[in-house]
């Protein structure tokens, strides 16, 4: 007998899976299989072995649910890939087979919630459902709800609400509670703040409504180890995870190393592309649903060359100097001010850091001094100070331009997470395209930029950030992330 090879067997076992089954036999099987559903609604629908494998454990959760074991899954898995798609389906499948469940979903947006809400009656009012399950909704003039945030089944006394992450909940009672994406990105995940307002209100709110054998599902982007996912693994270890990287780390039972997760959808090449672009960190949380660990590689010192001059002033397209001035005399911060220079070849070139502990009026007068200096080396060289929030700040940085008289100067207000407004500087280390001028700076440099962003300190972090997001416009900082699509 002929033995088949590892792909050609996959291929069989994907054949049999997905082939094609008449529609009546569909429709009967949909009523006990959420995977056989799923194909009846959606006869068009993409078909992947990682659809059928989540469809599965969705399954196995209602299962568990109707036993009343209080299940708990987690489905961590890269954007676009469909996961909200499954829920929305999994919550029409179960309001079909057991009406009397009350389900509340929430996320991060009422907009995401409308939305499922719309999809979920646009799904238990077609043809195809209601050939299968019966109506569950009724129209706007019954007496059982039907709006954008509540949907209430035809006598029965389950139901559909949507809300908020903090919405509010109060008085309402679930046997599913399923939460979408809590955290809308990055920028409100690296907040301390918003991670513990988020938690609060799961824990105080949300999980306070469960039935005494609800179970809960969660669906999640990754986008850092103190997120929800993160606290709610650590509390309950028991919890089933799926987690899903967009490619594989390692060989699989589906796939080999290096095969992508939903190549039906989401092609090698596309995802590789988005990979090119962005930076470790952003990849490996939002795509792996691997948060990179403190210190873990968000800007890797093998990557940057050591050149041993700094370049003359011919090559040098735009230069800027950025300072933070966080550092006070004795203190624990430093005051930064870091030049850098973009070049014609595409590349930019760190050629000097200036760092100190100085008084105010010490700072001030090394500010000018440095100005004074970088406009003899490179004359396009334009200064920039971050200005701290609140009216102190705005102050000690208006003082500074006033300082400056003379020379290009301006102030800086900047917002957001550090991590973030470091994501594009990241992206060109990470690629290769920094150099750094030999100089006895280097050392400090280099170890704040390895452990950022847990190190003791981020002023050199923050200052060459700063410098970059100014000289490279391509680049420049977006607190949407639409710079990595």
């Amino acid at each position: 007998m002929t033995k088949l090879s590892r792909k050609s067997r996959v291929f069989t076992q994907i054949r049999t899976l997905f082939s094609a089954v008449p529609g009546d036999l569909l429709r009967e099987e949909s009523k006990t299989s959420f995977w056989a559903f799923r194909r009846y609604i959606h006869p068009t629908m993409k078909l992947g072995w990682w659809q059928r494998k989540v469809a599965d454990d969705f399954e196995r959760f209602c299962r568990s649910l109707i036993n009343g074991e209080r299940p708990k899954l987690v489905l961590m898995a890269p954007p676009q890939h469909g996961k909200t798609e499954q829920v929305k389906d999994f919550i029409a499948w179960a309001a079909g087979k057991q009406p009397d469940l009350k389900t509340i979903f929430a996320s991060y947006s009422d907009e995401l919630g409308i939305a499922v809400n719309m999809d979920l009656q646009r799904i238990m009012t077609s043809e195809r459902y209601v050939a299968t399950f019966g109506h569950r909704l009724g129209d706007r003039r019954s007496r059982w709800l039907r709006n954008s945030n509540v949907l209430e089944y035809v006598n029965h006394r389950g139901s559909f609400r949507n809300t908020t992450v903090e919405g509010q909940i109060t008085g309402k009672g679930l046997d599913i509670g399923i939460v979408d994406d809590p955290i809308k990105g990055r920028i409100e995940a690296s907040s301390k703040a918003v991670r513990d307002k988020v938690w609060d209100w799961f824990t105080d709110d949300f999980f306070t409504r469960f039935s005494d054998s609800a179970g809960l599902l969660m669906i999640m982007t990754r986008w850092h180890l103190d997120d929800p996912v993160g606290r709610f693994i650590e509390r309950f270890p028991d919890a089933k995870i799926l987690r899903y990287p967009a490619i594989a780390e390692e060989d699989e039972k589906n796939r080999s190393e290096g095969e992508p997760l939903f190549p039906q959808h989401k092609s090698l090449p596309f995802l590789m592309e988005h990979r090119a672009v962005m930076t470790r960190a952003g990849w490996e949380s939002e795509y792996q649903q691997n948060p990179i660990v403190v210190g873990g590689g968000i800007f890797p010192i093998e990557k940057v060359t050591i050149i041993p001059a700094g370049p003359n002033a011919n090559e040098v397209v735009s230069a800027a100097r950025y300072w933070d001035k966080a550092g006070t005399a004795g203190g624990g911060a430093y005051s930064s001010g870091v030049l850098m220079l973009r070049m014609r070849d595409g590349t930019f070139t760190v050629a000097d850091v200036r760092r100190g502990q100085w008084s105010a009026l010490d700072r001030e007068r090394m500010i000018r001094q440095t100005a004074e200096v970088d406009h003899k080396l490179y004359p396009l060289t334009k200064v920039y100070l971050e200005q701290e929030p609140g009216s102190g700040g705005k102050e000690s940085a208006e003082v500074s331009v006033r300082m400056l008289a003379g020379f290009s100067a301006a102030a800086d207000r900047v917002t957001g997470a550090k991590e973030v407004r470091a994501d594009p500087f990241a992206a060109q280390w990470q690629a290769g395209n920094v150099r750094l001028v030999a100089a006895p700076w280097n050392r400090d440099y280099l170890d704040e930029h390895e452990h950022f962003p847990a190190g003791k300190y981020k002023d050199q972090v923050d200052a060459s950030s700063g410098a970059f997001n100014k000289i490279a416009s391509k680049y420049r900082y977006d607190s949407t992330l639409a710079w990595v699509s």
